[in-house]
């Protein structure tokens, strides 16, 4: 096994074999399969289908299966995130899925501390650590401006701002609530330039990605919108063109 010569230090990646630093953040869409019936049925065909509109635009689509899945998904796809990792090294932690774990079974990165399962802040930074020790990428939940920029600081990759009273409503926050994302944005590019910030709860429409843009996001996370749709690709790739 080749290992990995990266490390995580004061919200950057080093790559100690060369000497330079970097944290890029994209633009992207974030697809949370959560553990709906039809995310049972038609995991590996929604990592199929994030593949070939990422080949077609060239935008960032991030896939979040079940942790069943996530090998396969890994297999087939290139940008596959678990949709939750435990704050524990690997050992005596019965159910519990560790950074080394998502490491070995070459997953990207993970959501962490999602409004329903969330982990209060000490874990964050721990599970935010492990990750990032294990040199995988990692996006923060959090349910209001004050959060999202306290988790800010522990230098995730990217915060994702959700209401939870908005999450699988299809009332977006971008629309619904605007002031939430633009004090978001405000509170965490005062405190933390570095840290990408996302759309999250009630995202159903190209329209809303495009509010979410306007008002300073990197982009969406978005879960039910996307497993439900009649045509998950043309659905997908309607928004990918807002990028």
């Amino acid at each position: 096994m080749v290992k990995d010569t990266r490390f995580w230090t004061s919200g950057q990646w080093f790559e100690s074999a060369w000497g330079y630093c970097f944290q890029k953040v994209d633009e992207m869409i974030v697809l949370n399969l959560k553990t709906y019936p039809e995310t049972i049925e038609k995991s590996l065909y929604f990592a199929d289908v994030a593949s070939e509109v990422v080949e077609e635009t060239g935008v960032r689509i991030i896939i979040c299966p079940p942790s069943p899945y996530l090998r396969e998904a890994a297999e087939r796809f290139s940008d596959v995130f678990a949709q939750h990792v435990d704050p524990y090294p690997p050992g005596a932690h019965t159910g519990s899925i560790p950074a080394e774990m998502l490491k070995a079974l070459s997953v990207k990165g993970s959501l962490v501390n999602h409004s329903e399962k969330r982990i209060g802040m000490e874990n964050v930074k721990k599970a935010l650590d492990m990750l990032h020790s294990s040199a995988l990428e990692s996006i923060a939940c959090a349910e209001t401006p004050e959060e999202a920029a306290e988790i800010a600081q522990l230098s995730p990759l990217y915060v994702a701002i959700e209401p939870p009273e908005l999450i699988g409503s299809g009332k977006s926050v971008s629309k619904t609530k605007p002031q939430i994302i633009t004090s978001t944005v405000k509170k965490i590019k005062d405190s933390s330039s570095n840290v990408g910030i996302l759309c999250g709860a009630g995202v159903s429409s190209k329209d809303d990605v495009r509010k979410a843009l306007e008002l300073g996001t990197d982009g969406v996370l978005l879960a039910s919108a996307f497993v439900r749709a009649e045509d998950p690709k043309k659905f997908l790739q309607d928004f990918a063109s807002v990028f």
